[in-house]
């Protein structure tokens, strides 16, 4: 028998992990979808691929960002259709103890009737794309050390995005793809009018709560809708009784098809971050500590708020979209870590990793900048993780309550005294209306007693640190490292000003003169604490510099070995705008069971125990039990279909991307995946990798029968379903 080589063996894994460009597996750039014209039609898309790539055209157009969600228009009105989940909070911020829309749900019958989404609101409405990547790369080729070039990215990307949002109305971002190689910066309209319009009651949005996240089978109905509203110039504006809805230039049809097993389907949205390319060391960090110390942390908060709220139906309410930040993401992190050792995602990073390196030996001198690149990451990697402990618990302490607004106010009163391109990324002007926006909205998502429980934790967190991770400034605003010393911090912190609205407000507007000279105890820490906490940036930047020469080299050595290999390159989810391909299909699980690809309306009555999280209304569980199939039922299934299974490729971020058919109609909004794919943010598994939408189905059903919305389904002018 002829034995292989090992590096020839190492090679055929890593094969395996590089794409095809099949169905599946794959974010896509938007520009890249002609390369990979075959794989689209193979898998059953009518519409030419040129189509999607025309991104400003019909129906990319059509596809807005949230700012941490995915929406599209799907009216000429400027009606928005996102996940429940997505504006959860903006229906807890018009929610109270009395009048609770997350639980009883929201419909605007007129638009006099429709609610501010909050201040922070925005829809972001793809205008241009311009590649910007000479420019960028010789400002960073131009500095002298590591701090220079950290510092001359964020330069040339404060100059860059100055001159894009030269025109008011418009929000620009600079994107990195493969870790430098390329940047693009992205102009959006930026609406601040957001207003809701529909959210189904909880027991339908929501439904199965936290015990079905991430689960399958699943009958969330996660649908929910905004409006654009803007000025009667029809420009951008802040929020006014006189403003208009906007018009945009494309929206979503839905589709008049039912959708079948096997069916091509495509989602376009803008997933947060994925890290398939990260180093096998960046990986281990992340599975034997981040995220078991994040979930650890969140669940520990999760108890805390849990056992207030029982107590006391304000503090529930108040902190309700925060716990599910935490709840998701808890889940999140432990469903990664399960599926890590499922998959042993460790060997398989290594052995991807050992292939390149092995690849890059046998390429001589021409492989050696690549190999110092590789090292000098890793160096990087151990020299940031000294410091773990302290950075994660600072960084959480310094964004609760009034800690983490003072600190924010006090950074931002330093950084107003300089010009505006000189100040630190999230301080310029155009980031001031957001900083009062947080402040505006801490009103409905504050309580003092509360506040003071979550203080008391990472404070306790902190004092447990060893001794080379804590400090001076902190230790000395203590005053020591026992319970004692952190009772009498908080007890000096409840007299912060900052407790109430007027305080904050005055804060806001105030100079850094004023912090410096405040006895305001919550003040006063922020300005004990700031200076060397800016001095952890600067090491920050320091480490930051160096990546940006390394990571790029790297980088494109794996590009080059994935497409020796015959592979197709995706590059990292990065909040920019992705396109994602494949079919409507089940999977089999990990017991074995077969899983089907839709669920039926039957299947809620039989999971309903009158009880959160299964608390699905009376009004949807009669008409359940009365077959009112209002003309939607799939004769296949001889029911409405709830939710469906699809092997895209997505991650956070993807949440409310609609999900088109072969001809670019809308099928269903994607909101989630199953338990078995959340590792693949770092290793794809195609065989177990399933995302879960509501079908459009549902989302008619529930707005015909369960709670009723007349001028919305006008409004949307839906075709009959076809049977």
């Amino acid at each position: 028998m002829r034995t292989v080589p090992v590096v020839a063996l190492l090679a055929t894994l890593a094969l395996a992990a590089a794409s095809p460009a099949r169905g599946g597996e794959g974010m896509w750039v938007p520009q890249q979808l002609p390369e990979i014209a075959g794989p689209l039609r193979e898998a059953g898309l009518r519409l030419p691929p040129e189509q999607l790539a025309d991104l400003t055209g019909d129906p990319m157009g059509a596809v807005v960002s949230l700012g941490g969600c995915t929406a599209s228009f799907v009216s000429p009105g400027g009606l928005v259709a996102t996940n429940h989940h997505c504006a959860y909070g903006a229906i807890q911020l018009n929610s109270t103890p009395e009048e609770n829309l997350m639980h009883s749900g929201f419909y605007a019958a007129g638009r006099e009737d429709e609610l501010s989404a909050g201040p922070n609101a925005r829809i972001f409405v793809l205008d241009s794309i311009r590649d910007v990547t000479a420019q960028v790369q010789n400002a960073i080729d131009a500095a002298p050390d590591p701090v220079g070039r950290a510092r001359a990215l964020e330069f040339i990307e404060k100059r860059l995005v100055a001159d894009c949002e030269h025109e008011d109305g418009y929000r620009c971002q600079l994107y990195a793809f493969g870790g430098g190689n390329q940047y693009r910066l992205f102009r959006n309209v930026e609406i601040r009018d957001v207003r809701l319009v529909y959210a189904p009651p909880g027991g339908i949005g929501n439904f199965g709560g936290e015990v079905d996240n991430w689960m399958w089978p699943r009958h969330t109905g996660d649908f929910a809708f905004y409006r654009a509203y803007v000025g009667p110039d029809g420009k951008p504006a802040d929020h006014h009784e006189d403003n208009v809805p906007y018009q945009p230039a494309h929206w979503l049809r839905f589709s008049d098809r039912p959708l079948r097993e096997g069916d091509f389907v495509m989602a376009a949205g803008y997933p947060g971050r994925t890290n398939r390319y990260a180093l096998a060391a960046e990986f281990e960090q992340t599975e034997q500590w981040t995220y078991p110390a994040i979930s650890r942390h969140y669940k520990a908060l999760i108890e805390l708020v849990e056992a207030e709220g029982r107590a006391d139906p304000e503090i529930a309410v108040r902190y309700a979209a925060t716990m599910g930040g935490w709840r998701n993401t808890s889940k999140n992190y432990d469903g990664q870590l399960e599926g890590f050792a499922r998959i042993d995602a460790a060997a398989r990073k290594r052995a991807e990793e050992t292939a390149v390196l092995e690849w890059l030996g046998l390429q001589g001198e021409g492989g050696q900048p690549a190999l110092d690149a590789y090292a000098e990451l890793v160096e990087i990697e151990s020299e940031a993780a000294a410091t773990r402990e302290r950075d994660l618990i600072l960084s959480q302490l310094h964004r609760t309550g009034t800690v983490g607004l003072a600190m924010r106010l006090y950074r931002n009163a330093i950084e107003r005294t300089r010009p505006d391109p000189d100040r630190e990324p999230g301080y310029q002007q155009r980031d001031q209306p957001q900083i009062a926006g947080a402040v505006a909205q801490m009103d409905r998502r504050y309580h003092p007693r509360m506040d003071r429980i979550l203080q008391r934790y990472w404070l306790q967190q902190y004092v447990a640190l060893p001794p080379e991770q804590r400090v001076a400034a902190i230790d000395e605003w203590l005053g020591g490292d026992d319970e004692a010393a952190v009772e009498a911090a908080l007890e000096r912190l409840a007299g912060t000003s900052l407790t109430e609205a007027s305080g904050r407000t005055r804060w806001l507007a105030a100079d850094r003169g004023a912090f410096e000279s405040s006895d305001d105890p919550a003040i006063a820490y922020a300005v004990a604490v700031t200076p060397e906490v800016m001095g952890q940036e600067l090491e920050r930047k320091a480490r930051a510099g160096r990546i940006l020469q390394a990571r790029p080299v790297y980088l494109q050595a794996v590009a080059d070995y994935r497409r020796a290999l015959g592979g197709h390159v995706y590059p990292d989810a990065n909040s920019s705008l992705r396109i994602t391909f494949g079919n409507v299909t089940g999977y089999r699980g990990l017991d074995g069971t077969r899983h089907r690809p839709f669920t039926r309306l039957e299947e809620i009555a039989d999971k309903a125990t009158g009880e959160a999280p299964f608390d699905a209304p009376q009004p949807l569980l009669d008409a359940i039990a009365e077959k009112r199939h209002g003309g939607l039922a799939d004769r296949k299934l001889r029911s409405v279909p709830v939710n469906f299974l699809s092997d895209l490729d997505v991650t956070g971020g993807n949440s409310g991307s609609p999900v088109l058919d072969a001809d670019g109609r809308l099928v269903g909004l994607l909101f989630d995946m199953n338990w078995e794919s959340v590792s693949s943010n770092w290793v794809f598994d195609a065989d177990m990798t399933r995302t879960i939408s509501v079908d459009q189905r549902y989302m008619r059903w529930v707005m015909q029968e369960a709670f009723p919305a007349p001028g919305l389904l006008e409004e949307l002018d839906l075709p009959p379903m076809q049977r």
